[in-house]
């Protein structure tokens, strides 16, 4: 428990020892559960003569109060330590982004060295028998599947299994066919 106020009271033998006392405690806090306690003299704090509500008496009633005066207290001191924070990291120089700013020049560079698909994966038409590629268009949800006809026919039953199943890498020429097909088939839907 965080102790804040600290009172000097004189001991037995006339030296000062010090006090402390929570830090919810505050003087107008303090008496105003001193005026609560003689107003109803320790019984029910609305004035009730015989009340049976155990929440209207004085020592359960302050065990409420005083609980709301520490949440008072912690949403003060969170205000207060947001509020420094804020100063502490607020300055006046501009905001860029992290990896600083395009010019005209190099955003268009950027932009045409930027490949129109993503090849997700290659596959087999459960209709046709015949493999086919899926893209995905560059900066879309769009995906394409793109018939691929006869390309694999050159491969062992067993490479275009793994190039299928498990994305293998495929000979630098099919690649490169693969890719021309695909690259005539974004070109003609994007016409």
């Amino acid at each position: 428990m965080a102790y804040g106020t600290l009172i000097l009271a004189q001991g037995k033998k006339g030296g000062n020892m010090a006090r402390r006392y929570p830090q919810w405690v505050t003087p107008d806090r303090q008496t105003h559960l001193v005026r609560l306690f003689l107003d109803n003299k320790g019984f029910c704090v609305y004035g009730h003569k015989r009340c049976l509500i155990p929440e209207h008496h004085y020592e359960v009633y302050i065990e409420y109060l005083i609980a709301d005066w520490k949440a008072d207290d912690k949403a003060q001191r969170k205000a207060e330590w947001q509020a420094e924070r804020e100063q502490l990291h607020k300055t006046a120089d501009r905001h860029y982004p992290l990896s600083g700013q395009f010019s005209a020049v190099s955003k268009d560079i950027f932009f045409a060295e930027q490949p129109l698909y993503y090849l997700v994966g290659l596959g087999i038409s459960g209709l046709t028998f015949k493999p086919f590629a899926q893209i995905r268009l560059a900066s879309s949800f769009v995906s394409l599947y793109i018939d691929l006809g006869n390309t694999l026919k050159g491969l062992s039953k067993s490479k275009r299994r793994k190039a299928i199943r498990y994305g293998k890498p495929l000979s630098y020429d099919i690649d490169r066919e693969i890719g021309n097909i695909c690259k005539l088939a974004v070109k003609h839907y994007l016409a």
